[in-house]
């Protein structure tokens, strides 16, 4: 449960810095609104992927790789956002600011032996 609660505030900080990053207000609207489609997609694959249950460097990137586009689809599609090659810029630096934040956050957990 601890690396859920890790996972989530790693994905909560992605979405901080994207909307300050963006010069717009960090708000409950704002992250919930980038957050939440990422969420449920992690949620919906973590059971299959074991990303929880036998948690390791190889489950977190699995989920992340299947979860994070996969979320960023659904998240353009509720918001009727178009899918040209803006989207595919977007996935790229999504991928990457969130692998590194969810890497600093596991890492952060092996260090202080929550993993």
């Amino acid at each position: 449960m601890r690396l859920f609660f890790l996972d989530l505030l790693a994905l909560l900080l992605f979405a901080w810095v994207g909307l300050r990053s963006h010069g717009l207000p960090v708000s409950l609207e704002g992250l919930a609104r980038n957050v939440l489609p990422i969420l449920f997609v992690w949620l919906l694959l973590s059971p299959f992927l074991g990303t929880y249950r036998r948690p390791s460097w190889s489950s977190l990137l699995l989920s992340w790789l299947l979860a994070v586009p996969a979320g960023l689809w659904l998240r353009g599609m509720i918001l009727g956002e178009g899918f040209g090659p803006g989207f595919f810029v977007f996935l790229g630096v999504a991928m990457a600011f969130s692998l590194l934040f969810l890497l600093l956050f596991r890492g952060l957990a092996k260090l202080l032996r929550l993993w």
